[in-house]
C-alpha cells in the first residue's frame, strides 16, 4: 500500500503540470485568435500630394507590413500636387504585401488631379457619399497651362499611366483617361456606377462592414479580406514627417532661404554678432533640405545667389543704384522660376521682394555712404573745416579752426581777421588758404 500511495503520490505533480498545460491550451486560442485578428491600420491624408506625404504613406505601409497588420486604410482628401510624388505613392500602394484600401472621405472631401490615380492604384477604391474625384488634367507651375507641344506630351504620359493602373486593377479605364485628358469630375454615386471605385460607405464601419469577405489580388496572390473584428489603429505621422510637410512647402522653403541670407549677410557685415549668422545658417540648412524634395529650379537659385552678390557689391562699387536695381530684378525672377511644378504665391513674393530688395538697398546706401563720407575724427576730420586768422600768416601764423589754435601755412600772405579754409595736414601744422580765393 506505501508502494502505490508513493507512486500515486509522484504522479500528482506531473499531472497538475499537465492540468495547467491543458487550461493553458483551452485559454489560448482566446489571444491567438486575438493576435490573428490583427489590426486596421488608419493613414489620414490630407491636403497636397507632395514629398512629405509621399514619405508619410510609404512608411505607414512599411510599418504596416512590419506589423503584420491585415489592412491599411487611407483617407484621403486632396486638391492634386507633384506628378512625381503621385508617382511615388502609387508605386508603394500597388506593391504592397498588404492590402491598402483608399477611402477619400469625409463628406465634402474631394480626390483631384493626383488624387485620381491614388486612388484608382488602391486595391479597393471607396468613397464617401458627398465627395468627388476628376479633374486630372496636368497642369504647369502655380495651375498655369503647359505650352502645346509639352502638354501634348505630359497628358498622354498621365494618360497611359493613369489607363495602364486602371487596366490592372480592374477599374474603368477609359473614365481615367478622359480625366486625364478632359478633366472630368464625377459624384461618388457616379464613380461606383462607373466602375471608377468598387464601394461607396459612410463612415469607417461601414467600410470594414463592406470589405468583409472581399477578394483581392495582391503581388502575392489573392486574398479574402476579414475585416469584421480588426481594431484599427492610428498611424500618425512623426516628428519628422511634420518637419518635412511643413517645410516641403514652397512658400516656407522660400521664406526660410531670405532669412537665412540676409541673416548670413548681416552676420558678415558685422562679425561677432553671433545671433544673425545662428539664425541664418539654421535657415539655410533647412531650405536646402527642403529644396531636396522639392523640384527645384537651379536657375531660379543661380539668379537668387546673383541678386545677394549685386546687394553686397553695391556697398564697394560706386554704381548709382545700378547694382541694385539689378539685384531687385534677379531676385524677382529668380523667385518666380525656383520652383518647377510649384510656384511660391505671388501674394508672398511681392512683400518679400519689397522688404528683402528694400533692405539690401538701404543698407547698402547707407555703408556706401560711410565708405565714402569724409572722416569725421582724427585729424583727417578737420580737411575742409573753415576758421579765422589769429595771427597774421606770412608764410606761417596761427589760426582758430574747430574749436582750437593752430600753427598754419599758405602760400599766400594772410592777414589776421580774414577766413580760411583747412587743405591738408601736415603733422600738426595745417596747410590752409583764404575762402575768397576758393570761389576764383
Amino acid at each position: 500500500m506505501q508502494g502505490d500511495w508513493m507512486a500515486t503520490k509522484k504522479c500528482k505533480g506531473p499531472s497538475v503540470l499537465a492540468g495547467m498545460f491543458l487550461l493553458l491550451l483551452l485559454l489560448s486560442p482566446l489571444s491567438i485568435g486575438y493576435g490573428q485578428q490583427g489590426e486596421a491600420m488608419i493613414l489620414d491624408l490630407e491636403g497636397p500630394i507632395n514629398p512629405g506625404t509621399a514619405a508619410f504613406l510609404t512608411r505607414g505601409i512599411e510599418v504596416a507590413e512590419e506589423r503584420a497588420a491585415k489592412l491599411v486604410v487611407v483617407r484621403l482628401d486632396t486638391p492634386g500636387g507633384l506628378a512625381s510624388s503621385m508617382r511615388d505613392m502609387v508605386k508603394a500602394i500597388m506593391n504592397s504585401s498588404v492590402p491598402i484600401v483608399v477611402y477619400v472621405s469625409p463628406g465634402g472631401a474631394g480626390a483631384a488631379s493626383a488624387g485620381v490615380l491614388v486612388t484608382v492604384a488602391a486595391h479597393v477604391a471607396a468613397m464617401a457619399p458627398g465627395t468627388n474625384i476628376g479633374a486630372a488634367h496636368p497642369v504647369g507651375a502655380g495651375g498655369k497651362e503647359i505650352d502645346k507641344t509639352m502638354s501634348e506630351k505630359v497628358v498622354n504620359d498621365m494618360a497611359s499611366y493613369g489607363r495602364g493602373i486602371a487596366k490592372e486593377k480592374g477599374r474603368n479605364a477609359e473614365w481615367v483617361e478622359l480625366a486625364v485628358r478632359e478633366s472630368v469630375s464625377i459624384t461618388a454615386e457616379e464613380a461606383l456606377n462607373k466602375k471608377v471605385i468598387d464601394l461607396v460607405a459612410t463612415d469607417l464601419d461601414d467600410l470594414m462592414k463592406k470589405l468583409d469577405g472581399r477578394e483581392i489580388a495582391l503581388q502575392k496572390g489573392k486574398v479574402t479580406l476579414n475585416t469584421k473584428d480588426l481594431a484599427m489603429k492610428y498611424h500618425r505621422p512623426g516628428f519628422r514627417d511634420r518637419i518635412l510637410k511643413t517645410i516641403s512647402d514652397p512658400n516656407i522653403a522660400y521664406i526660410l532661404m531670405m532669412i537665412g541670407l540676409a541673416g548670413l549677410y548681416f552676420e558678415l557685415s558685422n562679425p561677432g554678432a553671433i545671433f544673425p549668422g545662428v539664425i541664418g545658417g539654421i535657415s539655410l540648412i533647412l531650405a536646402f533640405y527642403a529644396f531636396q524634395t522639392l523640384p527645384v529650379n537651379y536657375a531660379g537659385l543661380l539668379l537668387i545667389a546673383l541678386a545677394i552678390i549685386f546687394f553686397i557689391a553695391e556697398i564697394k562699387i560706386a554704381s548709382f543704384g545700378l547694382l541694385s536695381v539689378g539685384g531687385i530684378i534677379s531676385l524677382t525672377l529668380g523667385s518666380i522660376m525656383l520652383f518647377e511644378d510649384v510656384r511660391v504665391s505671388l501674394t508672398l513674393i511681392a512683400p518679400t521682394i519689397i522688404l528683402v530688395g528694400g533692405f539690401f538697398v538701404v543698407v547698402s546706401t547707407l555703408a556706401f555712404r560711410a565708405y565714402r563720407s569724409q572722416p569725421r575724427l582724427g585729424m583727417e576730420g578737420i580737411v575742409g573745416e573753415t576758421g579765422r586768422v589769429r595771427k597774421a600768416i606770412d608764410p606761417e601764423g596761427l589760426v582758430f579752426v574747430h574749436g582750437e589754435y593752430w600753427r598754419a601755412v599758405s602760400t599766400d600772405k594772410i592777414e589776421e581777421g580774414e577766413d580760411i579754409e583747412v587743405e591738408s595736414v601736415q603733422g600738426l601744422i595745417l596747410r590752409v588758404r583764404r575762402v575768397s580765393a576758393k570761389h576764383h
